[in-house]
């Protein structure tokens, strides 16, 4: 089975185009179930958040081709989408995934949120049978690569997120949040993240509002915040100095008309937005105004990148981990590959003990069963010492993932391309071919 994984993230495509493809959680079961009746793809699974969409799928024959699937799903022109695609087989592949899940490909490197998106699509390609024995040995891998690079690392060490890269760019454009009345315009884990942050840096008040009016009672609640029903939100925006949404919304929220009345109720006093949501909750001529400054998510990848320069360090430190772990992973992987060759390996040795026993069969049937027993057990054991060394010449190459050896052990068992190291069987010494072996024979008796 072959790996492939094809995407795009914030490094490759603008929000113009990943919000096209962007997969609400509610639909992600039946996206993922039309990968995997897409041609070729036998496991798949899809990973869909702000930042990026990757599909991650195993085949056996002819590549997938997974823009056609994007191009089917989503009516995006697959010509102006392949330019912005990645691809990445077999070991770059796992790479990758591993990198991604451990936070080295996050627009802010080290934000603890991709692994949990990681796990969350990882249940629901499980939930819908789109994970077999390759997709779960390459996700668990990742996992606990994942894993070791938190331990191992302080990249984790300081809260980072899309959302605290939003706070923080609050904070530049006003100096000090101080006394500033922020609207947190969703109730979701970003916008949690927020509130926590914003109090942290001094925020004045908190206004929340959400389509479910319960949730946003419950943040509120959190944080001491105050709830402006959803029906309310475009008549009483205004009244913040920030504005961050990040909702679900599949179309824009606020829109130009909405930003007017909002300069107009505020005497034309400025207007900060900040929208993290993908696909966008706010429509991008707003920025065109006097007096509205909107930043969306891919704004915030200038502010992301002056973090990074202090994660560096921790960064190779990860980077050296997610080697070694993929390192295991391969050779765990390769070590169950190895598998039906064993098996081949002894069945074809078997094969050949049985054709010698055909070829004596004439000689020894005057044995008593006892002597043949005694011939059954020397037989076996001679086949049992001589497959030993090869036995284990096998297991080490695949533990040390030296496929050169191993493709040597194999060919050098079967040189004419039979099934395992069996040759051309010898004729026997009786009349016809169809004699019993001895063990058969011997169970007549």
């Amino acid at each position: 089975m072959k790996i492939l994984l094809t995407g795009l993230n914030h490094k490759t495509a603008p929000v113009e185009l990943r919000e096209r493809l962007a997969i609400a959680p509610e639909r992600l079961a039946e996206e993922i179930r039309a990968l995997l009746v897409h041609p070729g793809v036998r496991e798949g699974l899809i990973l869909s958040t702000c930042n990026r969409v990757e599909l991650l799928v195993c085949y056996e024959d002819s590549e997938p081709e997974l823009a056609g699937y994007l191009n089917q799903r989503f009516t995006v022109d697959v010509h102006s989408l392949r330019p912005h695609l990645y691809h990445h087989r077999e070991t770059d592949a796992a790479r990758h995934l591993f990198r991604v899940a451990a936070s080295l490909d996050s627009m802010v490197v080290g934000e603890p949120q991709i692994l949990g998106q990681v796990k969350e699509s990882y249940t629901v390609a499980r939930s819908v049978g789109a994970v077999g024995g390759h997709l779960e040995r390459l996700l668990q891998g990742a996992f606990a690569a994942a894993k070791k690079v938190r331990t191992e690392t302080q990249i984790g060490s300081s809260s980072v997120s899309i959302a605290s890269v939003a706070v923080d760019l609050a904070r530049k454009i006003f100096g000090s949040l101080e006394g500033k009345r922020v609207l947190l315009v969703g109730a979701g884990k970003m916008s949690e993240l927020a509130a926590r942050h914003l109090l942290q840096q001094g925020a004045g008040s908190l206004l929340i509002s959400n389509r479910t009016y319960e949730r946003a009672v419950h943040l509120a609640q959190k944080f001491d915040g105050h709830v402006i029903r959803f029906d309310d939100l475009h008549a009483r925006a205004d009244e913040a100095d920030i504005v961050i949404t990040s909702t679900g919304s599949t179309e824009f929220i606020f829109r130009t008309p909405h930003a007017q009345q909002f300069l107009h109720r505020r005497r034309n006093r400025p207007m900060f937005i900040i929208d993290i949501a993908v696909p966008r909750d706010v429509d991008p001529d707003v920025n065109r105004l006097d007096g509205i400054f909107l930043y969306d998510i891919d704004d915030l990848q200038s502010v992301a990148a002056s973090n990074l320069s202090d994660r560096a360090r921790e960064a190779q430190k990860a980077e050296a981990i997610l080697e070694q772990e993929l390192a295991r992973y391969q050779r765990r992987v390769e070590s169950l590959d190895i598998v039906p060759a064993l098996v081949d390996l002894q069945a074809a040795a078997e094969d050949m003990r049985q054709a010698e026993l055909r070829r004596a069969h004439s000689r020894l049937q005057s044995l008593t069963p006892a002597q043949l027993d005694a011939v059954e057990a020397v037989t076996r054991g001679l086949v049992n010492k001589f497959l030993h060394q090869p036995l284990r010449a096998l297991k080490n190459a695949a533990q040390h993932g030296d496929l050169a050896a191993i493709e040597a052990i194999r060919a050098a068992f079967a040189p004419n391309g039979n099934r395992g190291m069996a040759g051309p069987e010898p004729p026997t010494d009786v009349a016809g071919s169809d004699e019993p072996t001895l063990t058969a024979k011997r169970r007549n008796d």
